[in-house]
C-alpha cells in the first residue's frame, strides 16, 4: 500500500494552515484531500481555488447540476471521495 507522509493540521504553517482553516469552516474537518496536498501547498492553494471557481463561480449550470456532476464521475471512477 502507497504511504504519503501528510501535514497534521495541528503541525500546519502558512498556506497549508490557511487552506485546512478554510476546509473546516466549509465543512467541519479538514478531508485527507487536502492533506495529500499539504506537501506542496502552492498546489493546494492553488487546486482549492479551481475547486472553488468550479463549484460556485458564474456557470450555466446549478450548483446542485455541478454537484451531481462531481457524484457521477466519482461513482464512474470508483472513487468514494
Amino acid at each position: 500500500m502507497t504511504y504519503i507522509k501528510i501535514i497534521n493540521p495541528k503541525d500546519a504553517d502558512g498556506i497549508v494552515k490557511n487552506e485546512y482553516e478554510k476546509g473546516i469552516r466549509r465543512s467541519g474537518r479538514v478531508f485527507n484531500i487536502l492533506k495529500i496536498m499539504s506537501r506542496s501547498p502552492a498546489a493546494l492553494k492553488d487546486s482549492m481555488r479551481l475547486y472553488l471557481t468550479i463549484m460556485y463561480g458564474p456557470s450555466e449550470l446549478s450548483r446542485a447540476q455541478r454537484e451531481m456532476l462531481a457524484t457521477v464521475v466519482s461513482r464512474v471512477n470508483h472513487c468514494h471521495y
